[in-house]
């Protein structure tokens, strides 16, 4: 059982009897001392897509919705729909742009480590590795005495998603981002 502050997008919830996944979370700390961090959460129905929003604090207890798992590989893009294939039994799942919107940005071909949400043998939606590598498409050139100092710049990534870099990163590295913030990490 997951606290609030454990979730991740694509994890799968039981609310009221229900299967949700998560598609977003907005983080809200509190201003005044005491006051504990608030998690408004974005949920979607695993079969119906009904959206619902849900406030919890960072302690609150969830339930993990009872679907199987299994570990899959990103193999390719067909029109609005993604197709993943089962590691193990090479069995093909396709999910639509709109189940997995908010991950799109971090799916590279043949990626690895992404966990299948599934029930009843049907894709509901995945749940992306910590850490994903992507290469640099653009970014302005690496300035040659860039200090240690915490200044960054605008690259663009191969699956078209933008981050904040430190400035001696260079148009053609390859880095890791984390896929719960979106945020650059580290060279690869």
């Amino acid at each position: 059982m997951p606290k609030a502050n454990e979730l991740k997008q694509g994890s799968a919830i039981e609310i009221n009897g229900e299967p949700y996944v998560v598609k977003k979370i907005d983080v809200r700390n509190p201003t005044s001392r005491g006051a504990t961090t608030l998690y408004k959460i974005r949920f979607a129905h695993m079969k119906t897509k009904q959206k619902l929003d849900e406030t919890f604090k960072s302690d609150d207890m969830l339930k993990t919705a009872d679907c199987s798992r299994a570990a899959v590989q990103y193999s390719y893009q067909d029109g609005d729909n993604y197709v993943f294939m089962n590691s193990e039994t090479y069995e093909q799942y396709t999910l639509s742009a709109e189940d997995i919107d908010q991950q799109i940005p971090y799916l590279s071909e043949g990626l690895e480590g992404i966990v299948m949400l599934l029930m009843d043998d049907n894709a509901l939606g995945i749940e992306l590795p910590a850490t994903v590598n992507l290469q640099i498409v653009e970014t302005p050139p690496a300035m040659k005495s860039a200090s240690a100092t915490n200044r960054t710049k605008t690259a663009q990534l191969t699956t078209g998603l933008e981050v904040q870099v430190p400035e001696y990163i260079e148009s053609g590295e390859v880095i890791k981002i984390n896929t719960d913030t979106g945020k650059f990490m580290s060279r690869a």
